[in-house]
């Protein structure tokens, strides 16, 4: 079922006819729709038909770093993507081959208890004439109530407004195929009041910002050397003060093993932090011992 629309509130260019408006709403939901459909069925052909190219490289890689099959492994959630069937499409945009369209409603996500009303933003990318589904992004309207009644009353400032809810026209690059981990990585990066980016490897690349997080090591760690770099910028409102840890953690898979730290750069508060470092560290046979069975 496709969500019902509101032509007034769909925002597209002015010069679009109100049936184009209306024919790109519908293919946006369809996709979005078949998506989720190869999910439930998991159906490995349509799953690849209907996701954008960059998202399937993404999920490719990071599940082959995790040491899982792909693409069996798409297909192990704890719940299937939320339906749209219930909620509004309230703001549609497309630049180029990119549209985002967003819907308001008590989104469901299957764990149980009473949603509440929320924001649903999917991204798209249009791959060979068909748009295909990119990725979704909740907003919690927890902490806007104003946010919540403005848009339950049909006032649409906020999705017209926002930047996340706008199609920028810049597809996202496919990364290349990474290699199936050997020893599974992490990297974790705690840096308030910074923007911080880090690779490892040259191929593992991440971004933080205001961040206390770890990501998956695409490609995992090697045997001997491992490069790592990052830079670190301050964020508007920090004070350049704050405490600072990059680390990359080494994942055993021998059950009571704990993860071991092979590389750490971190810096107490008020300690200068280095805004660029390269560095390394060495897997050797005695740490590989400790991490696969």
């Amino acid at each position: 079922m496709i969500p019902r629309l509101i032509p007034a509130t769909i925002v597209l260019a002015a010069a679009m006819t109100q049936s184009a408006v209306a024919d790109i709403a519908s293919d946006l939901s369809a996709s979005y729709g078949a998506w989720r459909q190869s999910i439930i069925n998991k159906d490995a052909r349509m799953w690849q038909m209907m996701t954008s190219p960059n998202r399937q490289a993404e999920v490719r890689n990071r599940l082959l770093s995790e040491k899982r099959a792909f693409p069996a492994a798409v297909f192990e959630l704890p719940a299937p993507p939320p339906k749209l069937d219930g909620l509004k499409m309230v703001h549609v945009s497309q630049k180029g081959a990119t549209a985002k369209a967003s819907y308001f409603g008590k989104v469901d996500f299957g764990v149980g208890g009473d949603p509440t009303e929320n924001l649903l933003v999917l991204s798209f990318i249009n791959a060979n004439g068909r748009w295909t589904y990119d990725r979704a992004d909740f907003v919690n309207l927890a902490a806007l109530p104003e946010v919540r009644k403005e848009l339950a009353a049909g006032d649409l400032k906020y999705v017209k407004e926002t930047p996340e809810c706008q199609a920028t026209g810049i597809v996202p690059p496919t990364p290349p195929a990474a290699p199936p981990a050997k020893y599974i990585a992490k990297v974790y990066v705690f840096c308030p009041g910074r923007e911080v980016q880090v690779q490892v490897n040259r191929i593992s690349r991440h971004r933080f910002a205001n961040a206390k997080e770890a990501e998956i090591v695409i490609g995992g760690a090697r045997d001997g050397r491992n490069e790592v770099t990052f830079t670190a910028k301050p964020l508007e409102g920090g004070t350049g003060k704050e405490a600072f840890a990059v680390r990359v953690y080494l994942m055993s898979e021998i059950p009571g093993t704990k993860p071991i730290i092979a590389y750490e750069y971190k810096a107490e508060e008020e300690q200068p932090v280095k805004g660029f470092d390269s560095s390394h560290f060495i897997l050797d046979p005695a740490t590989a011992a400790k991490l696969v069975p």
